[in-house]
């Protein structure tokens, strides 16, 4: 007879909304929005309900701002347009993790638009 070991997750609303919240690290210390909900999730997916697929949605979120920023940069040569997606992904980076923190700490889904899905 095989004995399994099942875990069962916990619900905590408020790392993930922890999680969310650590990508604005960036506008505070210039680095850590990327590397700090990393550990988290990478640290917590396989003991919090939920934090596999808000951990996913911040990793894609982070790398699709990456992203958008390298294509941004060279496109300021073109009449300045980039500026307007340098200010375009400053906002989004700003506003999108505040939003899913609070949808995390109600419980519902992360709903990161123009995210592509790397993880």
């Amino acid at each position: 007879m095989e004995i399994i070991n099942q875990k069962s997750l916990r619900k905590d609303n408020t790392l993930l909304s922890v999680t969310h919240l650590t990508q604005l690290l960036h506008y505070v210390t210039g680095f850590g929005g990327f590397i700090v909900p990393l550990i988290i999730w990478l640290s917590s997916r396989k003991t919090v309900e939920g934090m596999n697929e808000h951990g996913k949605a911040i990793i894609n979120l982070q790398l699709s701002l990456l992203l958008y920023i390298i294509l941004s940069i060279p496109a300021i040569l073109l009449l300045g347009l980039g500026i307007l997606g340098l200010i375009g992904v400053g906002i989004l980076g700003f506003v999108l993790p505040i939003v899913n923190a609070v949808k995390a700490a109600n419980g519902e889904s992360p709903s990161y638009f123009l995210t592509i899905p790397f993880v």
